[in-house]
């Protein structure tokens, strides 16, 4: 498994845009999860993509530990209509669409997390697009980005590669410190 995300770079909190193809994004998303927690640290998962519960089967799967990882689950609740968080491990969003919400859980989730090393990941920017426009993603992902910088936590916000529009890619650039294409 190639190394996408460079020891060096999370430990001095780096921002990263992984971008990956249609076909490969949820082997991303496990490989990125596993090199992560075999550099110490405990990720936040936003998920906009998978629900928790697919995230955690396919977690087990690939024999990443799962206490070394939480979730802020934007799609479940959309999906079924109900699902209750469970503290440390699980906060439920209603939908991918509600910023506020999703801000106001990263927020709280990284004050649960204060003291342990942190990186969060935001799977996928690509399928916000579904639900909002370029121009609130981008503002989110500048409002979230800032707040990572602000409470020095790296980030990793995963993506398809061409499924973003260039003035969104462009932008989405700009926020982060380090982007890589996995092909």
């Amino acid at each position: 498994m190639p190394d996408y995300i460079d020891p060096k770079e999370i430990e001095q909190k780096k921002i990263f845009l992984i971008l990956a193809t249609p076909g490969t994004i949820r082997q991303r998303n496990t490989d990125i999860i596993k090199e992560i927690s075999g550099l110490g640290y405990h990720t936040v998962v936003i998920t906009t993509n998978f629900p928790y519960s697919v995230l955690t089967k396919m977690y087990a799967q690939h024999g990443i530990p799962l206490d070394h990882v939480s979730f802020i689950d934007a799609v479940t609740r959309n999906s079924v209509g109900s699902a209750e968080n469970i503290h440390g491990v699980v906060r439920f969003i209603n939908n991918p669409a509600n910023l506020t919400d999703l801000g106001i859980a990263v927020t709280e989730v990284l004050k649960e997390q204060s003291g342990k090393k942190v990186c969060i990941m935001y799977d996928s920017v690509s399928t916000m697009l579904i639900y909002l426009s370029s121009a609130n993603i981008s503002k989110f992902i500048h409002f979230v980005t800032n707040k990572l910088r602000l409470m020095d936590v790296s980030g990793v916000f995963l993506a398809v590669e061409k499924g973003l529009d260039p003035m969104l890619m462009s932008q989405l650039t700009t926020f982060v410190d380090n982007v890589v294409d996995t092909g």
